[in-house]
């Protein structure tokens, strides 16, 4: 995974940009145009708006480009007490919560509150989302086999983690609940494999055909 990070400072607050991670949600231009406004340079000016707003406007980024340090006696980001995971239509998984993207031997790779995570196999910055699905066209229901009505309303809190197998899926353990977008489905779980290929039949979760067509994370 690749970092390309711009650093912008106001009153209280400084804004931390990841190029490699946006994938243009545009959930902060909605939220504060003042603030973020991508037809000025530079696209953010941290002097239009009162700290708070900023932050609470940061946090609404579902990919973990946009994040915060406040300077003065602000809050800083709190960690969700529950995990949650969005399959969005034609695009990512929404990770929430306490996560981390670990390598199989347990290294970690990233920490965050907020990621998205590559589903269609095209991204260049896997297993982060970098857009690749909109050029590739790809098609995938914001749905998940809905399980709710065995496990109740139990929910996510605890670490969660995701490991990216190699050419293979990801492996998401602890504790967590998996919305569709689309229909509301809800599936809770504390241990999954999500295709990350594109290809399984039975998305979100992998089917194993990552194997017959020969995906590859090479590079990765």
């Amino acid at each position: 995974m690749d970092e390309e990070i711009h650093r912008y400072t106001g009153e209280g607050i400084e804004v931390s940009y990841d190029v490699r991670r946006c994938i243009h949600a545009r959930e902060c231009v909605r939220g504060l145009p003042d603030v973020f406004d991508t037809d000025q340079r530079p696209w953010v000016n941290p002097h239009n708006a009162d700290a708070d707003d900023i932050a609470e406007v940061i946090e609404r980024c579902p990919t973990g480009a946009l994040h915060y340090e406040r300077a003065d006696d602000g809050p800083e980001e709190a960690v969700p007490d529950e995990n949650t995971v969005t399959v969005i239509s034609d695009g990512p998984h929404y990770v929430r919560g306490d996560s981390v993207i670990e390598t199989p031997d347990d290294e970690q790779l990233l920490a965050d509150t907020r990621i998205a995570l590559c589903r269609c196999g095209a991204s260049d910055n896997k297993p982060l989302c970098d857009n690749s699905h909109l050029e590739i066209e790809f098609e995938a229901p914001g749905t998940v086999e809905d399980n709710s009505a065995e496990t109740g309303a139990t929910g996510g809190g605890g670490r969660l983690s995701v490991v990216p197998t190699p050419d293979g899926p990801l492996h998401v353990s602890g504790p967590f609940e998996m919305s569709g977008e689309d229909d509301g489905s809800v599936f809770r779980g504390t241990d999954v494999w999500l295709c990350r290929c594109g290809h399984s039949e039975d998305k979100p979760f992998c089917d194993g055909t990552h194997g017959r067509i020969g995906f590859s994370t090479e590079g990765e």
